[in-house]
């Protein structure tokens, strides 16, 4: 097996720490909370290596949250020299014998979860489990991957953000501690939060710009109504106020996307290059748009 990522990439100090505090005993369950764009899959792959390299397991299998997250997980594992399958079908039983592994979704396992408990039981296996607070998307998700994996001797769970519940139904293979709200939190046993990684300069600082207006739109009946996006009103105001603002064939969007161009120009010619801007929209269209 290739080890030529792991042998010429360095890896952050985050990751070394956490493999560090994984190998300072044995673990059945190992949660890692890091910040979204930290490193959890160089992490996880790299922890992968290590335990393949010393034979303590045999086979990975990595659950992630969507589909399109399969051949991600698969292509930088094989930068790592571990071989995964990335459309491995419930239709299809054993993993092929060329392969260390494979790389399904939480909606996978819960469709077969018996099929997924003799895939893992076949070898000594490692699940990692990807953004493992999805496994609590669907109720009958989590019990899925408690029945798929609960014999499992090394589960890793990672997730971009500490998780709460507030009744009994708990995600498997994870601590919880009281919050002091009447609820439970997720405990991890390595923690790598926002204000580390800008520290390291991992990820980039964020700024939210506040903006206010009032929206006006005609009703059904024809007649103009005006309402402000900084007050409060009825919810049905309250929306059609914000879906007049939000509307990218309106006014108020490409007022605010030239004055972020502006801001970023200016940040750009002051020392910083790489500055960026995040437009989040609620569909795929309303983004083009």
């Amino acid at each position: 097996m290739s080890q030529r990522r792991t042998a010429g990439t360095r890896l952050r100090l985050w990751q070394s720490q956490a493999l560090a505090k994984y190998e300072s005993e044995v673990y059945k369950d190992f949660l890692v909370t890091a910040t979204p764009g930290a490193g959890k899959t160089t992490f996880a792959l790299s922890l992968a290596v290590g335990l393949i390299s010393r034979r303590a397991v045999d086979r990975v299998i990595v659950v992630a949250p969507t589909d399109h997250l399969r051949s991600q997980w698969a292509a930088a594992a094989e930068e790592f020299g571990i071989g995964l399958a990335p459309n491995l079908s419930n239709a299809v039983g054993p993993v092929p014998s060329d392969l260390h592994g494979y790389v399904t979704t939480y909606a996978q396992v819960a469709g077969k979860p018996t099929l997924h408990a003799a895939r893992a039981a076949a070898k000594r296996s490692l699940i990692i489990f990807d953004e493992i607070h999805h496994a609590g998307d669907g109720l009958s998700w989590g019990e899925a991957v408690s029945e798929a994996f609960d014999n499992v001797g090394r589960r890793l769970c990672l997730t971009g953000t500490p998780f709460r519940t507030n009744t009994v139904e708990r995600i498997p293979f994870v601590r919880y501690e009281p919050d002091g709200e009447g609820g439970l939190v997720s405990t991890a046993d390595f923690s790598y939060g926002y204000a580390d990684a800008l520290r390291d300069r991992v990820v980039r600082p964020v700024v939210f710009a506040a903006y206010t207006g009032v929206s006006r739109w005609r009703n059904s009946a024809g007649e103009v109504i005006a309402a402000s996006l900084s007050e409060a009103g009825t919810k049905s105001t309250e929306q059609a106020a914000w879906r007049t603002a939000l509307d990218p064939k309106g006014d108020w969007v490409p007022h605010v996307i030239a004055a972020m161009d502006d801001r970023l120009s200016h940040l750009r010619e002051s020392g910083m290059p790489d500055a960026a801007g995040l437009v989040l929209a609620s569909d795929q269209d309303d983004a083009r748009s």
